[in-house]
């Protein structure tokens, strides 16, 4: 049974129990001596650990941990850059005379997947255009198994089970919310562009049953989501004998929704709809991470520094969430 949670580690605890391997690899350090680099998770977070001074003796066994098994520690709670981490101390896989609950080392997304795939798929079937329509509701409809597990990510936001679709939901209920604010944009386009935009994901991502990723395939390592995205949908607006402008628009959607080179996109956005798609996405992946930060923070509290948040500490206000 599991007893210590990532959200309520502190530091100089010392604790002995079992997590989740997100990333595993064995490195050298400036010493020249190898150690263990790892990233543990359970249902409430993740944390850096390291097991410093890796022998030859261990290398077998530890060689022998891959991502995705659970993982029982012996470690020292740290804190390296304002952050915790793990001085691992002696670790092993888990074996089955354990009796571990697969829940509690698996996040989720805080509603059930047939029921975020119902409000999408819906949202879907209001689309007023007939093309947009039929593209949208092919593609939900087509990866629909996929989508009620998978993770919009392999690490940082929406890395959970079911984390695609509860992105791509509060996206959506943004969206619709911001064009009855700005009612010059079309809210077919808008919640066509949510839907599309990173349904590739689903190829650039390696994930299993249970919502954990396990890195990225070939494809999403070579391309990522964004160029299969815009091949995706030139492919399927051929098949579906979709009109060709409308087609470039949708690609140009994919294309721009990162508006940074560096950050994957080769183009910034030319159209109102394409604009807001980006910061649909930016806003709720930033919404997702300081949530997450805040977890467990209690009023005038700092948070860690968040990696993703440009190592910034994200602070709960005292008159905030008082009891009443």
């Amino acid at each position: 049974m599991k007893e210590y949670y990532i959200n309520e580690l502190k530091s100089n605890m010392e604790i002995i129990d079992f997590f989740m391997v997100k990333s595993i690899g064995i490195k050298v350090g400036s010493n020249n001596k190898q150690y263990l680099d790892l990233h543990l998770a359970d249902n409430t977070g993740e944390v850096s650990a390291k097991k410093w001074d890796v022998s030859e003796g261990e290398q077998p066994a530890l060689s022998a941990i891959k991502e995705g098994n659970i993982v029982k520690v012996k470690a020292q709670v740290t804190e390296w850059n304002g952050m915790k981490q793990l001085r691992v101390l002696r670790i092993r896989k888990s074996t089955e005379a354990d009796v571990l609950e697969l829940s509690d080392f698996i996040k989720a997304a805080p509603e059930q997947p047939e029921d975020m795939y119902r409000f999408i798929t819906d949202c879907a079937n209001e689309i007023k255009d007939d093309d947009l329509r039929e593209i949208t509701s092919k593609l939900l409809k087509d990866n629909k198994d996929r989508l009620w597990y998978y993770p919009a990510a392999s690490r940082n936001h929406h890395a959970e089970y079911a984390g695609l679709l509860w992105h791509m939901k509060r996206m959506i209920m943004s969206g619709k919310a911001l064009c009855k604010i700005y009612d010059f944009l079309n809210e077919d386009l808008v919640v066509t562009g949510v839907i599309i935009h990173d349904m590739e994901k689903l190829n650039e991502i390696d994930a299993s049953e249970n919502g954990i990723a396990s890195g990225y395939s070939m494809k999403g390592q070579l391309l990522g989501h964004i160029v299969q995205g815009v091949t995706m949908i030139d492919e399927l607006c051929k098949e579906l004998g979709i009109d060709e402008e409308k087609a470039i628009v949708l690609e140009h959607m994919i294309l721009t929704h990162h508006y940074e080179p560096e950050f994957g996109s080769p183009k910034k956005p030319m159209f109102p709809e394409a604009e807001i798609l980006h910061y649909l996405d930016v806003m709720d992946a930033r919404m997702f991470d300081m949530e997450e930060a805040l977890d467990g923070v209690g009023p005038g509290g700092f948070s860690e520094r968040i990696r993703v948040l440009d190592n910034r500490r994200v602070y709960r206000p005292l008159f905030i969430n008082k009891e009443e």
